[in-house]
Order: C-alpha cells, then sequence, then structure tokens
C-alpha cells in the first residue's frame, strides 16, 4: 500500500475512531442520569457537578468552555446545583468579582457514588460484550486517558 493511501486509510480509521468515542461518551452521559443515586440530577448537572468535583475553584465560564455548553446553560445548571446544596460559590481571593464554584460536603460525600454510577453504567454494558471484547476495551484505556489527557492539554481545560 503507498504512503497515501496509508495515510488516507488511515485518517479514515481516525475519522471512525473519533465518531465512535464522541457516541459512545455521548450515550454514557445521556444514560447515566436515569441510574443516578441521588435525585435524579439532569445530564447538564451531573456533568456541570462532575467538573466542579474534579476542579474545584473553576468558573462558570470555565466550566462552558470546557463542556463545550453555553453560559447560560451552565449559569442555568449552577443555581439548580446551588438549590440541591452540592455546590457552592466562593468569591477569589484574587478578584472579588469573580466567583468560584467549589463542591459542598453534600456532594463530596456523594462523590464515589457518582464515580460509581458512572462507571457502573459502562461495567454493566460490558457484561453483554464477549471477553475478547472486554479485554481490548481494557487495554486500550491506558491510551484512552493518554488522548483525553492531550485533548485538554491543548484547549486548556
Amino acid at each position: 500500500m503507498s504512503a497515501a493511501k496509508m495515510g488516507s486509510y488511515q485518517d479514515v480509521e481516525t475519522r471512525e475512531l473519533a465518531t465512535v468515542l464522541r457516541d459512545l461518551a455521548w450515550t454514557v452521559h445521556r444514560l447515566v442520569p436515569q441510574v443516578a443515586g441521588l435525585d435524579p440530577l439532569p445530564t447538564t448537572e451531573l456533568a456541570v457537578l462532575k467538573q466542579v468535583l474534579t476542579a474545584p475553584g473553576v468558573t462558570v465560564t470555565e466550566l462552558a468552555r470546557r463542556l463545550g455548553m453555553r453560559h447560560s446553560n451552565v449559569s442555568a445548571a449552577v443555581r439548580d446545583l446551588l438549590a440541591r446544596g452540592l455546590v457552592v460559590r466562593r468569591p477569589s481571593t484574587e478578584d472579588r468579582r469573580v466567583s468560584l464554584l467549589m463542591p459542598t460536603d453534600k456532594s463530596l460525600a456523594e462523590q464515589n457514588s457518582i464515580e460509581a454510577v458512572w462507571s457502573g453504567t459502562v461495567r454493566s454494558a460490558m457484561s453483554g460484550l464477549n471477553p475478547q471484547q472486554v479485554s481490548a476495551l481494557e487495554a486500550a484505556s491506558e491510551a484512552m486517558a493518554a488522548l483525553d489527557h492531550v485533548l485538554r492539554s491543548e484547549h486548556h481545560t
């Protein structure tokens, strides 16, 4: 196979992989709230809460950028999370006009449950795969984590 054909073939495979990863991420993201142990959280709120737990002290603007969502949608999710007692606002020590979002004791106590729900959805689905497929996914875990790190670094998330 020529280098040009090989490059074209790899481009198609990469595009297909990106599509599969996007579709998989969306499916997991969409399904998780249906099994959440907390009062069921809408997808947007769950995604915002997960980010606040991962990166305490984030701003609404930064959350919107990281999640690729509109600022107004993230603001609405934050308001709901504030009302549920899962997130609090703290003024920045560097600029008092800026509010930083912090997890509450309640959300920190539920963090393991939230993580278990996210991973449980995938674990449950994987039980329907054959052993070779499960092994392939497990073997790809490190590479997918590295890809996530590169993507986050490139986009400063």
